[in-house]
């Protein structure tokens, strides 16, 4: 276990590198100036074009701008915005808690959802109700999740009046304490809401197909030969074999969740990486984007790992050593 590990964490290192360094050249090689945009009109001076470029070390070749933000990195320096002039960190650090808040709690909720309609359709396959979740499910993947969030807070906040129409929190009641952990509740149920509605038919589909495959199987005919019980069939040997699709899906959605969840951040002007990230993009600040996508990185490659060790915790058939 111990060399896989090693193995896994030297991979995950290279991979990390190779993001960076793709990814550093991608963004500043872009259509876009951010000088321009930093001018702030249509014909700027040239001197002020050029004074900007020297401050911001843009008037250098993309290989030294990059050797220049490995040395800052290095020293736990991750650059200053552009357009604010804060530290990266800063900023990122103050849109993390409410992406995470939003899409973990979206996660679980649509991982266990979507799991268990599936394995009960599937133990009910071909009957009404597996029919009628395998329709619904088809139709709400089909669904935009912004044009689903725009639909409920027309339906559930402007004209039923049940939710808050936007935000994390209600600004002008200036709750504290205990108080103030509902209302982020509250203003959570809708985006998460969505969130589920989207996400859950995917955990659904994969569930209900790999439980049905695994139905199919002669050691699953032999097991009910020999007088097997259903539910110790299905306890015992279906549900560890079927989960393990579901667990690489889920542990994709938990690496990439750490950038929020943009279009539905952006509905709902819910205060998260997803909004800063797309207002980085339209605004070119480069320090931000480079160090969202490091961070994206590095969670992808730490839960990479994770999913492979979590397989052999479920699989006793899969070891590393």
């Amino acid at each position: 276990m111990g060399r896989f590990i090693r193995k896994r964490v030297f991979t995950g290192f290279l991979t990390v590198l190779f993001c960076l360094v793709l990814n550093f050249a991608l963004v500043r090689l872009a259509p876009g100036n951010p000088i321009r945009i930093l001018a702030g009109t249509d014909n700027p001076n040239p001197e002020m074009i050029a004074a900007l470029e020297e401050r911001y070390g843009l008037n250098k070749s993309i290989p030294e701008q990059f050797m220049m933000y490995l040395q800052n990195l290095s020293q736990g320096n991750f650059g200053f915005s552009y357009l604010s002039g804060r530290p990266v960190m800063d900023m990122i650090a103050e849109k993390v808690v409410p992406s995470l808040l939003l899409t973990l709690t979206a996660a679980i909720f649509s991982v266990t959802t979507g799991t268990l309609l599936g394995l009960h359709a599937a133990r009910n396959n071909g009957k009404p109700f597996d029919k009628f979740m395998c329709s619904i499910s088809y139709f709400f993947d089909a669904i935009p999740s912004f044009w689903l969030g725009i639909m409920n807070i027309l339906v559930f906040a402007s004209l039923l009046k049940w939710f808050p129409t936007n935000g994390m929190i209600n600004v002008r009641a200036d709750y504290t304490g205990f108080k103030r952990s509902l209302d982020i509740a509250y203003h959570l149920v809708l985006p998460v809401f969505t969130l589920v509605a989207v996400q859950s038919p995917f955990y659904f589909r994969i569930a209900r197909a790999s439980v049905i495959q695994i139905l199919a199987e002669d050691f699953i005919t032999t097991f009910r030969a020999v007088g097997m019980s259903e539910s110790q069939i299905f306890t015992n040997y279906v549900l560890k074999n079927a989960i393990i699709p579901t667990v690489t899906v889920f542990g994709m959605s938990l690496a990439y969740m750490i950038t929020g969840a943009a279009l539905i951040e952006t509905v709902f002007s819910w205060p998260g990486l997803g909004r800063l990230l797309l207002n980085a993009i339209y605004s070119r600040d480069y320090p931000i984007l480079t160090a969202i996508y490091l961070v994206l990185s590095i969670s992808v490659a730490l839960f990479m790992i994770l999913i492979d060790l979590v397989y052999g915790w479920i699989d006793p058939r899969i070891r590393f050593d």
